[in-house]
């Protein structure tokens, strides 16, 4: 173990999340934020405002980005959970402006990645404070049974969500944990965790990083030969073609090829999970 105990871990097992945990100290938290601000600059509008592929993907175009999802102290507690050959598989900015109706629904991180083993983990680093009045992430437990749901990717408005997607089976939600997080510390939360936020009620922006990251042995499982970025270990199974960390900032044809490939893939998953799951609704 580098940085978990064995108890944390088997909380982690039981539960499906786990947190906080600190990452980045004053120095690289304000390195991060003068990074996100260079990048708005340069698109000419907020993140939020963008086109979506520029929330996605951005350790294929922004060379802080990609030290923040190889930051020492963010593996050495993904190790200690999914192994030593850990690959990052997409990265996203979750972003709610100040008093903003900016919220997500119900649901799992798996629906529409396409892939197995169910063993990814999403690491959510706070740039800003993610409090309740924020909008932080709220859990529901997996008791240790975590399953794939059905959901339908209903374009909600307002939603953080690419597909705007909800689980649309009856849930549980008592017991749920708010996840609340300082500036700085990061939660963990596995693929099939069922999770949700709301609207940023508070007066400042929320900023997160979200970053999924899968041990080198997992597969996707739809036709799209995926890319995805090495940053621990080895990879000796070749299920991705593995692309090196960009060197300098707005490198857009890596991360047109990145974003194409997992929009591509995150298509034929959501037409995929209909065919799976839809005749389970009646």
């Amino acid at each position: 173990m580098k940085a978990l105990t064995s108890a944390q871990v088997e909380s982690y097992r039981q539960d499906g999340f786990l947190f906080p945990f600190p990452a980045l100290d004053e120095g690289e938290r304000l390195a991060c934020l003068a990074g996100l601000a260079r990048y708005e600059r340069w698109l000419g509008a907020p993140v939020t405002q963008a086109e979506n592929k520029w929330r996605t993907q951005p350790h294929a175009l922004l060379p802080w980005y990609a030290d923040l999802v190889r930051h020492p102290r963010i593996l050495d507690v993904v190790e200690d959970l999914i192994g030593p050959d850990i690959l990052v598989w997409t990265g996203t900015f979750f972003i709610k402006e100040a008093q903003s109706p900016t919220f997500a629904a119900w649901h799992q991180d798996s629906t529409y990645f396409g892939l197995e083993p169910y063993e990814q983990v999403t690491a959510w680093v706070a740039l800003t404070d993610a409090t309740r009045a924020a909008g932080c992430m709220e859990v529901l437990s997996a008791h240790g049974a975590p399953r794939q749901m059905y959901h339908s990717a209903l374009r909600l408005e307002n939603s953080i969500n690419r597909a705007g997607q909800t689980i649309t089976e009856p849930l549980d939600e008592q017991g749920a944990v708010t996840m609340q997080l300082t500036a700085g510390s990061f939660s963990l939360h596995h693929t099939l965790c069922v999770h949700r936020s709301a609207p940023n009620r508070a007066s400042h922006r929320r900023i997160g990083c979200g970053i999924n990251y899968i041990p080198a042995h997992v597969r996707p499982t739809g036709p799209v030969r995926m890319a995805a970025m090495l940053v621990r270990g080895h990879d000796r199974w070749g299920h991705f073609d593995l692309y090196d960390p960009p060197t300098v900032e707005f490198d857009t044809p890596r991360h047109a090829d990145v974003f194409n490939r997992y929009s591509e893939n995150y298509r034929v998953q959501v037409e995929r999970h209909e065919r799976q799951f839809a005749p389970e609704k009646v």
